[in-house]
């Protein structure tokens, strides 16, 4: 794992992952992120701040339509709109975002996973880049960069790669948060769907054919 680190790192240098201002945008992102491709969050997130919507009282001010109607973009806006609310208004009864800098990891994750809408990898978002927690991020990306390594199958729970990586790594942040944008960066310029291996800085130690 951390042979793959150097050598992403090297190649591509500081990605600064995740974008976001405050806290409260990471986690809006965290949600808005499910299902779709980075610029159209940052089409949603600038909206919200064009209304002055982009805080955790603003939004719970608004109705489900009018949120649905700013964060179009993301698509499945709908059903974003009342992921937002929900979550929203679980950091609101918990006394606002900055109520939650002190409650143990495992807690905060088990009732983040708990709200409508917040699955392993969001809840794990907010944990890492919204909380500075040392949880890693486990996405499609990473199931199929490190698959094609032969460093995984692909198929695990979420659970077995995540506590994989951090027991290989050790807990720290800076590096967790580094290596996720890392492998976002690399999954597209080189490791999508449909492979594009040449010049790729993991090629030698790639078992991909």
């Amino acid at each position: 794992m951390q042979q793959v680190y150097g050598l992403l790192f090297e190649a591509y240098g500081e990605q600064h992952w995740w974008p976001g201002e405050t806290p409260f945008e990471i986690i809006v992102g965290a949600v808005l992120t499910q299902n779709t491709a980075w610029v159209n969050v940052e089409k949603a997130i600038a909206n919200l701040k064009s209304a002055h919507r982009l805080t955790l009282d603003a939004l719970i001010g608004l109705d489900n339509d009018a949120l649905a109607e700013l964060i179009r973009p993301s698509g499945y806006f709908n059903i974003k709109a009342r992921r937002l609310k929900s979550l929203c208004e679980f950091l609101h009864a918990g006394g606002g975002v900055s109520a939650f800098d002190r409650v143990p990891i495992a807690v905060l994750r088990k009732d983040l996973l708990g709200v409508h809408g917040v699955g392993r990898e969001t809840a794990d978002d907010i944990l890492l880049y919204a909380y500075n927690r040392p949880v890693f991020v486990i996405d499609a990306y990473t199931r199929r960069i490190f698959s094609r390594l032969g460093l995984a199958r692909g198929d695990e729970d979420y659970e077995v790669l995540r506590q994989g990586f951090e027991q290989a790594l050790g807990p720290n942040v800076e590096q967790f948060s580094e290596y996720h944008g890392l492998i976002v960066r690399h999954a597209k310029d080189f490791c999508s769907k449909k492979p594009r291996c040449s010049g790729c800085c993991l090629a030698e130690i790639c078992e991909f054919k």
